[in-house]
């Protein structure tokens, strides 16, 4: 299988002059090619294909006077943007047609010069050396090798993102050996107080870092909201922005790659539930915070690292009322309000932690485990014991009153 392997770059003066020169021109290539097709849709013209646009929009535009300047970059970084476009299309196209799955894609759109930039070379275009990685008509940069390379990479990246860092992202070919088997298992309930609730009783706290950097982010935003279109301190402005955005979102990547291979490492059988996070995040009073802690993101990393490791990742339905069933007897409680942490069957006479409970319920409906805590199956029930008519089945362990 590929895998990516992104390291930090740190070119001198005189290369970052160059390599802004090659973003600007794979980003003209990209812009001149998407304006022609895009014309030629309004036209009625099919989609011309890669050969063509590389025929017009590099060799031929070389030849002109106010595209004289691309000569001046390596030609393989520009190939790879009009076929980067060709596969954009082509993803946009079969997701019109139904035969991509997932969300649908958008068509392609223009770069812009203040957003991260990026450029592609493939094998002949770079080498890889013991400190430095040579680039065409750049040089040799300096990397920052934080672990190696498993192989010989096919393609590198080389990215600058909106904080004005360097990284270099490889595509190598590896056989992941999968993890020794330990029969563990383990059912995860995501929160916002507390982000991952094992059902071993664990918790796990979330950095939770856009609202520790929020009040510095406010600022920040509002010092650049004053600043003049097209002055040296507007510029200034919006690089301390995107320091603060980078500076979170390394924080919250970090805690999400550490806890998911922790996750992977211990377990055999991992359990989630099926989270409507794009349907959560509409509610105004949780949107920034369902956002900071990053759910889909850690999902993601599950699924990637469990097929990899030899893992089984099992996802239960959303539907699921894992809330409201006992963990140890099966019985349904009904549904509680959110500030309802701690309850007390009215069954069994278990009390639970509300997140503890739904966890060992993922668990359960996800066949981790064969049995409850009391020794019966998941799905039996108890037919003579039946809640009273003008009675909860539950009640806050808060408070020990009943609701009549």
């Amino acid at each position: 299988m590929k895998a990516r392997f992104r390291y930090r770059v740190y070119p001198k003066p005189t290369q970052i002059s160059a390599l802004n020169q090659l973003f600007g021109c794979v980003r003209v290539v990209w812009n001149d090619a998407l304006n022609f097709c895009n014309q030629s849709y309004r036209d009625g013209v099919k989609y011309p294909g890669e050969s063509e646009l590389q025929k017009q929009f590099i060799t031929a535009a070389k030849k002109t006077q106010a595209r004289e300047w691309l000569s001046q970059a390596s030609n393989i970084p520009l190939q790879q943007s009009i076929r980067d476009l060709g596969t954009a299309y082509q993803n946009f196209f079969k997701s019109c047609s139904g035969k991509r799955q997932g969300k649908k894609v958008n068509p392609p759109k223009f770069k812009k010069r203040l957003n991260a930039q990026s450029c592609r070379f493939r094998v002949g275009g770079f080498k890889v050396n013991e400190r430095t990685v040579y680039l065409a008509k750049i040089g040799k940069l300096k990397i920052e090798w934080s672990r190696p390379l498993p192989a010989a990479p096919s393609s590198v990246t080389l990215i600058r993102d909106a904080a004005n860092r360097y990284f270099m992202s490889f595509v190598v070919e590896i056989n992941p050996t999968p993890l020794p088997g330990n029969g563990q298992s383990v059912g995860i309930d995501l929160g916002i107080t507390d982000f991952a609730t094992f059902s071993t009783g664990e918790k796990v706290k979330a950095p939770k870092p856009l609202k520790s950097r929020l009040r510095r982010l406010k600022k920040a935003q509002r010092n650049l909201k004053k600043k003049i279109k097209g002055s040296n301190r507007l510029k200034l402005a919006r690089l301390r922005v995107a320091k603060i955005h980078a500076k979170i979102k390394d924080i919250r990547t970090d805690f999400l790659h550490k806890l998911s291979t922790r996750i992977v490492n211990e377990n055999q059988v991992i359990a989630l539930e099926d989270l409507n996070v794009s349907g959560m995040v509409k509610n105004r009073k949780l949107s920034r915070t369902i956002s900071d802690l990053g759910w889909r993101s850690f999902r993601t990393m599950l699924e990637a690292k469990a097929a990899m490791y030899g893992r089984d990742l099992r996802v239960i339905s959303r539907w699921e009322p894992t809330s409201q069933k006992c963990s140890c007897c099966g019985e349904k409680g009904g549904k509680k309000q959110l500030k309802v942490r701690e309850w007390e069957c009215l069954f069994c006479g278990a009390i639970h932690d509300r997140d503890i409970n739904a966890s060992r319920n993922i668990i359960q409906v996800a066949g981790g485990q064969s049995e409850t805590q009391t020794g019966r199956g998941g799905d039996v029930r108890l037919p003579f014991k039946v809640a009273i008519s003008d009675e909860t089945s539950t009640y806050s362990n808060l408070d020990r009153t009943r609701t009549k």
